[in-house]
């Protein structure tokens, strides 16, 4: 349950997700302090007087001591980060400190983000997830449009459920596209938006296949939760793919009833599934 008493911290990336978290403290009114991470949240994000900090990357130690001052008691950190410059990842002190303390013990996202966590949790902020603040951004379980997957469908989302969790084991991506049986895709570090553009280009004729996104199994519910919008939707359609299956509550979507609203004119599908019922 959301204590509207205690400051919120807010590392926003990009995306809309982070003013929207601005917007519902502003509403319930919740304390709040906004660290913007540059070349990656969009300038709305602070706009209107927002209290904020805008960062590079590796300066984390000077967000971090920022938080402190402004007593932050609770964090949340959310939005989209690309991949950063070299001038972006150029290290503040307690950044490299941090990273000569970990070592190579922190190797792929996930574990990057558990010491990143460890370390705030060490100055006394607790690190929560949105959807602990916003619980309405967390996908229901089953059909969420008119179309509904074909029987085709049903197998490759069968099939992109199986890479998938062997994917997410491996802490390397969430998401897969899958086309009459056949993997065109898995995510790695391009994220989900650039995989979806690049498997247009090894689709074959026929079923136009599916994009499956599941959280994964080990994966922190508190950071980077898989995430689609209408820019899925949008890419998914350009691409030629007949819908997205997403992990029913695990998946944060944004704006849902507009996402929903375009899939529907688009005539996609969308699905929440629990993979369980995929996996043999």
């Amino acid at each position: 349950m959301e204590n509207l008493q205690r400051k919120l911290g807010i590392i926003a990336g990009g995306g809309t997700l982070p003013r929207q978290l601005i917007e519902h403290c502003l509403k319930m009114g919740r304390p709040f302090f906004v660290l913007a991470i540059e070349g990656n949240a969009l300038p709305s994000t602070t706009e209107d007087n927002i209290p904020h900090l805008w960062i590079r990357m590796g300066q984390a130690g000077t967000g971090l001591k920022r938080l402190i001052e402004e007593k932050v008691e609770e964090l949340i950190m959310i939005g989209t980060i690309r991949r950063p410059s070299f001038k972006d990842l150029i290290p503040d002190l307690r950044t490299t400190a941090f990273f000569a303390k970990v070592g190579s013990k922190a190797l792929g996202d996930d574990g990057l983000l558990r010491a990143v966590i460890k370390e705030i949790e060490g100055e006394g902020i607790k690190v929560v997830g949105i959807q602990e603040v916003m619980p309405e951004l967390l996908s229901p379980s089953g059909l969420l449009t008119k179309k509904k997957p074909s029987k085709q469908d049903l197998i490759d989302i069968k099939r992109g459920v199986s890479a998938a969790f062997e994917l997410g084991k491996l802490d390397i991506g969430q998401s897969v596209i899958v086309q009459e049986g056949l993997v065109l895709g898995i995510e790695a570090i391009e994220g989900t938006d650039e995989l979806i553009k690049r498997c247009a280009n090894y689709k074959r004729k026929g079923s136009g296949g599916v994009l499956v996104k599941l959280r994964k199994p080990q994966q922190d519910m508190r950071i980077d939760l898989p995430t689609i919008g209408q820019r899925t939707i949008d890419n998914a359609k350009q691409s030629g793919l007949n819908g997205v299956a997403i992990h029913a509550g695990n998946t944060l979507i944004v704006d849902q009833a507009e996402l929903i609203r375009y899939a529907n004119k688009q005539g996609m599908f969308v699905i929440g599934i629990e993979p369980g019922d995929y996996l043999e």
